[in-house]
């Protein structure tokens, strides 16, 4: 087991954004309906990638990773089996659940695990493929999924918006006869690329980026030509609000603004400004840090996953803060950790009051899920002393070359067996 170790540091500097996992877990999983070798540039080296090139091999797929470029072939596929072994450690495995049954008419996918934050189950996906045609049964952890005569296309209405469900949906749309359209489907950038890259291979889909999504089966496997992950939002957004935490100057380079708008104008309403240009993003120091009210929602709304790191922030606000979460229900682990430092923060329900600001104080921590784990190393980034940060594999599923990014802007910090303290 590895432990963070951040020490106070002054940072500043710049910092090259990766491709976004979220965006290249379901673009992996769309692979499945690849007839050629497909060259994909961008892709982030962290673990939950890792995780899904290893199902996809234990499918039978063949490929190449090399820096941030991956060559995939899945047209030797034989397996339709995800399983629980695989499945347990990363939620977004249930990717691989439509375009498996889209393609071999049959599959069988281990009910899925691999976060903490809540509950998040898959019946949405499961009734939306079955009104697909599909004949869906749980059996000993399994979701057994049958289509003989293949899927058809209809009118898919998600009573709530889910992005995963909409992605599955849209890949079993690709092989079904006729048209699928999805009401209530997610809005994400990631969504958008998936559809983007669709579009761009010959599948007819209109609506991309709008909550109706409208696909024609497409009839047979793709031939997909070579393309790049989009940036990493949430990743841009954490280095940014590392920046306004130790009120420092950070730039992010290669990034999209549209993506991250809803990110930078919660910052600007917390009184910082920016220098942006067409790839670059620069938080600049402000002589006082405003409170912000926060209300997650799907996106172009706050992002959820960007939450824990606000947090932080707000405890060098001079003032009052709130965040009300309202996707997940275990989305607050951060906040006794964060208290463990000389936060603030009071819980009432799905609403976290932070009160500051406070000076904070290195101690040891414990890491619950990915953007907790951030939201712990900004923390640690302006504590007196040396902050601790245990359990800190999660951070490794979604940030690439973390230490090496962190040290290059200035921040003390070590990765260090938990055995040799």
């Amino acid at each position: 087991m590895k432990t963070l170790i951040v020490r106070q540091s002054s940072i500043l500097g710049t910092v090259p954004i990766s491709g976004a996992k979220n965006a290249a877990l379901p673009l992996l999983a769309l692979m499945i309906l690849a007839k050629n070798e497909v060259q994909i540039g961008n892709v982030p080296n962290v673990a939950d990638i890792n995780t899904m090139l290893k199902l996809l091999k234990l499918l039978g797929s063949e490929f190449s990773f090399v820096n941030n470029n991956l060559t995939i072939n899945t047209s030797q596929i034989s397996s339709t089996t995800a399983t629980y072994d695989i499945v347990k450690t990363m939620r977004a495995s249930i990717l691989t659940l439509a375009p498996l049954l889209a393609r071999f008419g049959e599959c069988k996918v281990s009910l899925p695990g691999g976060c903490a934050i809540g509950l998040r189950p898959v019946d949405l996906h499961l009734k939306a493929l079955a009104k697909m045609g599909a004949d869906i049964k749980i059996e000993n952890g399994y979701i057994h999924a049958v289509a003989k005569e293949g899927l058809k296309g209809c009118e898919i209405v998600f009573d709530k918006i889910t992005v995963t469900g909409t992605e599955n949906i849209i890949m079993a749309a690709v092989l079904a006869d006729g048209v699928t359209k999805i009401l209530n489907a997610a809005k994400e950038p990631e969504v958008v690329q998936l559809c983007e890259v669709l579009r761009d291979n010959g599948v007819e889909i209109a609506g991309i980026g709008t909550s109706s999504i409208t696909i024609r089966g497409y009839g047979e496997l793709l031939e997909i030509a070579p393309f790049d992950v989009i940036p990493d939002r949430i990743e841009a957004g954490t280095y940014l609000c590392a920046g306004a935490i130790a009120n420092s100057k950070i730039t992010v380079e290669n990034v999209v603004f549209e993506h991250m708008e809803n990110i930078v104008n919660k910052l600007k309403e917390m009184n910082f400004d920016f220098e942006i240009t067409s790839n670059k993003i620069t938080i600049l120091p402000t002589t006082n840090i405003n409170p912000v009210n926060i209300i997650t929602s799907e996106h172009p709304g706050f992002p959820t996953d960007m939450q824990a790191q606000f947090m932080a922030v707000a405890t060098q606000a001079d003032g009052v803060s709130t965040i009300e979460e309202k996707l997940f229900e275990n989305r607050f682990m951060h906040v006794a950790e964060l208290n463990r430092l000389g936060a603030n923060i009071k819980i009432n329900a799905k609403v976290a009051t932070i009160y500051g600001p406070t000076k904070l104080v290195g101690a040891d921590v414990m890491a619950t899920d990915l953007r907790a784990s951030s939201a712990l190393v900004l923390g640690g980034i302006i504590a007196e002393g040396e902050t601790r940060i245990h359990r800190v594999y999660h951070l490794f599923r979604g940030y690439e070359n973390l230490v090496e990014k962190l040290n290059n802007i200035g921040v003390d910090v070590e990765l260090i067996d938990e055995e040799a303290q």
